[in-house]
């Protein structure tokens, strides 16, 4: 680990100690029920410049914006990939884009913050209780109700998947408003989605055609992802291997990642772009996707493909794909011939839909 990696590794730790307690969320606020309650502006705070935790919160973009069709959302993220992420939600009001590396540009880092309290907001949302950055943006920012991202024990209790990060808030957004007087929905959570509209579609599709010219359907794999959830070149090799083996009569296309490398060693038909909504769409036009846990393989989800997940570490109940008969698959349990099992049957259901 170098000298500057451990450095942001004590400085994220000191602030998280900072903040940790800060705020008190909605939750906790004594609500007048006869209060005619009006939500026409809110604040949704994820200051991650990573491309799957963007993704994670279109779903509770996608309720708000279903509870108050006609209300303003403004997005606290960071870097420059959520006007690309979010450019067909029609209700983004203003992305406020924290610097991605503050301290190297102190002008901008204090225009946000300086943003952010001109504004006054019905209601905060912070999504991730362990950001520094988006803990203090709940409490510097002027609303009258504020969720800080605590979990509530009473919602984990009801709701078994309330650990994903994409769920807890629309399921902590819905009891709030349950408890203003307004009916609880209980309607299906919305799935991670990046609204391709129909022309990047066929432009996916003319890229598909155009790659394998044949009538056979197409399993996308993704062979890359950061750190240790990268399985070795050796995963790799016997898992194609498996899926060459069972799945015969389908093509089988490679997403390759920017650092444009292969943990199959280029063996399949592969594709390669620096476009997220251009990746989406291309897909899009395949049966499946089949990808370690990365922003990929939740851009794949954004697309509304059916997506098998594989995880290595332990968070799979945070993270898991969970639309489309989508799947999350735990390798540190089962062999291959398991794996690929399962996969198989997912491709079933498809089917017979």
């Amino acid at each position: 680990m170098s000298l500057l990696t451990k450095i942001n590794v004590l400085r994220r730790a000191v602030t998280r100690g900072l903040t940790k307690n800060i705020g008190k969320s909605a939750n906790n606020y004594a609500i007048d029920p006869s209060q005619k309650i009006t939500i026409k502006k809110v604040l949704i705070s994820r200051p991650n410049h990573r491309l799957g935790n963007l993704l994670l919160i279109t779903p509770l973009v996608q309720d708000v914006t279903n509870t108050f069709p006609n209300c303003k959302i403004d997005l606290f993220v960071k870097g420059g990939l959520a006007p690309i992420v979010f450019q067909n939600y029609d209700n983004i009001n203003n992305i406020i884009e924290l610097p991605k590396k503050p301290f190297k540009d102190l002008t901008a880092y204090f225009k946000v913050w300086v943003k952010i309290k001109s504004e006054k907001y019905d209601i905060v949302i912070n999504v991730d209780k362990n950001s520094s950055s988006g803990r203090l943006s709940a409490q510097f920012a002027n609303a009258k109700y504020k969720f800080f991202g605590e979990e509530d024990e009473t919602l984990r209790i009801k709701h078994l998947d309330y650990e994903h990060i994409a769920k807890f808030p629309i399921y902590e957004f819905r009891s709030f408003l349950s408890k203003l007087g307004l009916s609880e929905s209980h309607t299906a959570l919305p799935p991670l989605d990046i609204k391709l509209t129909a022309t990047e579609l066929l432009q996916g599709k003319n890229a598909v055609d155009a790659l394998i010219p044949n009538d056979k359907e197409t399993i996308c794999i993704f062979t890359y992802a950061t750190a240790d959830k990268c399985y070795s070149t050796t995963w790799w090799e016997e898992f194609y291997v498996g899926l060459k083996l069972e799945f015969s009569n389908y093509n089988i296309l490679e997403i390759l990642p920017v650092e444009n490398v292969s943990q199959i060693n280029f063996k399949a038909t592969s594709f390669y772009s620096k476009d997220v909504r251009e990746i989406a769409a291309v897909v899009a036009n395949t049966k499946l996707f089949i990808g370690a846990d990365s922003g990929i393989m939740h851009l794949a989800s954004a697309g509304l493909t059916p997506t098998v997940g594989l995880f290595s570490r332990s968070n799979i109940d945070i993270y898991k794909p969970y639309n489309n008969n989508s799947i999350a698959i735990n390798t540190n349990i089962g062999t291959v011939k398991e794996w690929i099992s399962n996969i198989k049957t997912v491709i079933s259901v498809i089917d017979s839909k």
